[in-house]
C-alpha cells in the first residue's frame, strides 16, 4: 500500500501529465497497428513522415525532460516502430523501395 500511494504521488504519478500524456500517445500506436490491416495505398506518406518525426523528437525530450520520462520514451519508441513500417509499406507500394533485380527489368 505504501508503494501504491508512493507512485501516486511521485513526480511521474497518474496526478501529472507526466503519466496521462504517455497513456493518450497509445492511441496512435493502436490507431498505426489497426491500420496495418488497410491496403498500402490507403497511407499517407507525408502524415506518416510527420509522425516519424514527431515520435524522434519526443523520444529525446522525454529523456531529457527531469524527472525522465521513461513510460513517454517507450509510447514514443513504439510509436516510431509502427509508423517505420507503416512507412515502408507505403514506399513500397509506391515503388520506392524496389529490389535491385527488378528495376533491372
Amino acid at each position: 500500500m505504501a508503494s501504491f500511494k508512493a507512485f501516486l504521488n511521485s513526480p511521474v504519478g497518474p496526478k501529472t501529465t507526466h503519466f496521462w500524456g504517455p497513456i493518450g500517445n497509445w492511441g496512435f500506436i493502436i490507431a498505426g497497428l489497426v491500420d496495418t490491416q488497410k491496403p498500402p495505398e490507403m497511407i499517407s506518406g507525408n502524415m506518416t513522415s510527420v509522425m516519424c518525426v514527431y515520435s524522434a523528437l519526443f523520444m529525446r525530450f522525454a529523456w531529457m525532460v527531469q524527472p525522465r520520462n521513461y513510460l513517454l520514451m517507450v509510447s514514443h519508441a513504439s510509436n516510431e516502430t509502427v509508423q517505420l513500417y507503416q512507412l515502408s509499406r507505403w514506399a513500397k507500394s509506391q515503388g520506392y523501395l524496389q529490389k535491385k533485380a527488378d528495376k533491372a527489368e
